[in-house]
């Protein structure tokens, strides 16, 4: 079975530009290749899990994400960083768009991201790590822990890390 590390896009992978659905939006956070090349290091797969409610809020499309995907695993690619795949939730409960507008099972905290991604990946959940910034990364998921980087979201606590760096010791 495989380790993941998965990681948050908005706010983790990359700066949290709200809404973000361009290159041109992406400023790579401090320390994310270096997270992400020492965990490759000790074993784990890079999968990234994010809630995109702007599909939903009619802000972009399922297109945009996707597009924006390959363009940011292609900048991990040239630095020498396998992204093993991306998950993204486009609902909303209070999204504009009707066909997006549910309460699902994906998105987080709910873990259907990752159970799709363990499914697919032999992933085991006991060995494996959520890195997010907002209080709804920490997964609904038995076994899976998750570390909250500080950020606008942690209202000055409820986090367990301030930098990426840090989070490098909840690598197994």
């Amino acid at each position: 079975m495989n380790k993941a590390l998965f990681l948050d896009r908005d706010g983790v992978v990359n700066e949290d530009y709200h809404y973000a659905y361009k290159p041109e939006h992406i400023a790579f956070r401090e320390g994310i290749f270096e997270l992400c090349r020492h965990a490759i290091d000790k074993g784990y797969i890079i999968i990234i899990v994010t809630n995109q409610a702007g599909v939903a809020k009619g802000k972009f499309t399922e297109e945009d994400v996707q597009a924006l995907h390959r363009w940011i695993k292609e900048e991990f690619r040239r630095r020498g960083i396998d992204i093993a795949a991306f998950y993204y939730c486009p609902h909303h409960p209070e999204g504009s768009v009707e066909r997006y507008r549910r309460v699902c099972e994906c998105r987080k905290p709910k873990p259907g991201m990752i159970l799709e991604a363990k499914r697919k990946f032999d992933i085991d959940i006991t060995r494996s790590l959520m890195i997010g910034d907002k209080p709804s990364d920490r997964i609904a998921l038995e076994g899976l822990r998750s570390v909250i980087l500080k950020s606008e979201y942690t209202d000055g606590g409820g986090y367990d890390a301030e930098t990426l760096a840090e989070t490098e010791q909840y690598l197994r």
